[in-house]
């Protein structure tokens, strides 16, 4: 007997899986869940697929390893090496990271789903029926469900602009206080100057309205109105590596498109090197001065 492996049923699945104390079968006639009794006969009640404790380990330090929200990567490995209760203490520090959370649970669907799609495959082949084709669900999207956009906005979000910029330039631990000031009294000139002729760009924000990140950018000149240089951009700490900074970029690309523009170039001077992947990747050329993208 054959059954459908429907959304509703890999969900149970899931649930059922991650339960260490009791034991399911799949009903083929009625296509649910049922409590182990009298075992699985391979013709209408059949067992789960494979899923115990090391699994879930391994599944969770994937998961950490692939993250690059610096804050939030620290804390769960601390969990991850701290030999007890693992699995409950991740799932309660997790929780302090709300937009980490949300990946973790798509991220371990798509990882228990792909255990159960190679499971129900097997299945398929017993039963002479061809395998399905899956596809995961993408976390790319959810950057707009868990953070707004909008235009910059020079007189709302200037001033809270140069505070956060200032906090990121005191990150920089190589460089002494004083040059770290300097840097940034000099970046700080030139964004207000580029701001007084007149700049445009996007602000993230999140969904309880903290500041997120940015990126501007201005002309400059009339003579060079073709050319777009990039005056600031950056994400704060708290928010790096959920893709804030890649669909900010995306944004002011499409921006200037579609208002003519053939150039945009980002300076290196105020640039961190750990942004360089992420240019080079959407087509920005490494250049002696910065960074270059043709249009």
């Amino acid at each position: 007997m054959t059954f459908a492996l429907t959304d509703e049923l890999t969900t149970s699945i899931i649930s059922a899986m991650e339960n260490q104390e009791s034991d399911f079968l799949v009903d083929a006639q009625s296509g649910i869940l049922v409590e182990s009794t009298g075992g699985a006969d391979d013709k209408r009640f059949y067992c789960l697929p494979e899923w115990d404790a090391p699994d879930g380990f391994a599944m969770r330090e994937a998961f950490v390893a692939r993250l690059h929200s610096p804050i939030a990567k620290d804390a769960l490995q601390q969990v991850l090496h701290s030999g007890r209760g693992v699995f409950r203490n991740f799932r309660d520090v997790i929780k302090n990271y709300p937009e980490v959370d949300k990946r973790w649970h798509i991220f371990k669907r798509n990882a228990m789903s792909a255990r159960i799609n190679e499971w129900y495959d097997s299945l398929c082949e017993i039963w002479g029926l061809e395998r399905l084709d899956h596809f995961s669900e993408s976390d790319e999207s959810l950057v707009h469900d868990d953070f707004s956009f909008a235009k910059y906005d020079s007189s709302a979000d200037m001033d809270e602009i140069l505070l956060n910029v200032s906090a990121c330039f005191k990150d920089d631990d190589t460089l002494p206080g004083y040059v770290q000031n300097f840097m940034y009294d000099l970046w700080r000139g030139g964004f207000k100057s580029a701001d007084s002729a007149g700049q445009a760009g996007f602000v993230c924000r999140s969904l309880s309205d903290d500041f997120a990140g940015c990126i501007t950018a201005s002309s400059f000149s009339a003579s060079q109105e073709k050319v777009t240089v990039i005056t600031c951009f950056f994400v704060t700490e708290q928010y790096r590596g959920l893709g804030i900074a890649a669909e900010l970029l995306a944004m002011l690309t499409n921006e200037c498109r579609s208002l003519g523009k053939k150039r945009i170039i980002m300076p290196k001077e105020f640039i961190p090197n750990a942004v360089e992947p992420l240019l080079l990747r959407t087509g920005f050329e490494n250049q002696l001065w910065g960074y270059l993208m043709a249009l």
